[in-house]
């Protein structure tokens, strides 16, 4: 069994829902606090002992490259200004020379095309693949668990959540098989399945760990929802040939492609640090107690 070492993240999307700002400004590059979307992906990733970051980019997404690159101006003023713990921070999140790679989707075809864009990156082993929109909130990060579960199963894993059954209709579903390890067998996976025709309500939430066939398969792969290459259709052929495994991931998600995921991302991870916690929750609250719906009504417009 090969160890997983390279993971993909698709970044070439055009973040329409938050415009004006994605502009000039990548959906992937907002804050979340004070870091980068992008930058909790790659921390559970590396946490989950990735060595190589590939990064699938789209024009105007050339500001990812230079946040992972050194700043030699903004290190050497923070040296110049004794800003120690700084400079440290920076270095702990700094990639190592060689274990980050860039290449561009051209056009925007899917999910399926973006990873097959990918291929020679990856090579001939299995990768895995974070939805970089996804971010996640736990003790342990989803993709470590997932990559302890590939190493007691081998196959392909991808997490998955519980949803309100009334509403498989919004996600790919999958359907569950016998008990392995931490998660269970794949027993089929539709998208978006009406309630009373689901086999469950365990939906696909953004990890996976994939085997290098799936990059034959989307060579090939037909256009499916949206006009697009689908990841799933690719998936769904791969899984007649190989076997899929789902870890139940029970943390947090945030969706931080809608206004509201990244909005209640923000207030989670804030909560989470005990720098601000205190003052975070003080503010909540007054805000609460001040802001009405018509004020609210008012802003918006």
């Amino acid at each position: 069994m090969k160890k997983v070492r390279k993971a993909v993240f698709p970044v070439a999307g055009l973040g329409t829902r938050f415009l004006p700002a994605t502009k000039s400004i990548p959906k992937e590059m907002l804050t979340v606090v004070d870091r980068p979307v992008i930058q909790y992906v790659v921390d559970e990733a590396r946490e989950a002992g990735i060595e190589h970051l590939i990064f699938v980019t789209g024009r105007n997404k050339g500001v990812i490259e230079d946040y992972f690159d050194i700043q030699v101006e903004l290190s050497n003023t923070l040296a110049e200004r004794g800003k120690t713990a700084e400079l440290d921070l920076l270095d702990r999140l700094q990639p190592k020379p060689g274990t980050a790679s860039f290449t561009r989707q051209q056009a925007p075809l899917g999910l399926g095309h973006a990873v097959w864009c990918a291929r020679d990156l990856v090579g001939d082993e299995p990768f895995a693949l974070l939805l970089p929109d996804m971010i996640m909130q736990a003790e342990k990060g989803c993709l470590a668990e997932m990559v302890r579960l590939y190493e007691e199963t081998g196959g392909n894993v991808i997490s998955v959540e519980q949803c309100d059954p009334q509403e498989t209709d919004k996600y790919g579903i999958v359907g569950r098989g016998e008990e392995v390890g931490s998660g269970f067998r794949l027993d089929g996976m539709v998208e978006k399945p009406k309630p009373a025709e689901a086999p469950s309500n365990y939906y696909i939430s953004g990890r996976y760990i994939l085997q290098p066939q799936i990059f034959d398969i989307l060579e090939t792969q037909e256009k499916g929802a949206g006009n697009e290459i689908q990841l799933t259709d690719g998936m769904l052929k791969l899984a007649d040939q190989q076997d899929f495994y789902a870890y139940p991931f029970h943390g947090r998600t945030f969706d931080c492609g809608s206004k509201e995921g990244f909005i209640e991302a923000n207030v989670a991870f804030a909560l989470w640090r005990p720098d601000i916690r205190d003052k975070v929750i003080g503010n909540m609250e007054r805000l609460m107690d001040t802001v009405k719906p018509k004020d609210a009504a008012k802003a918006a417009e």
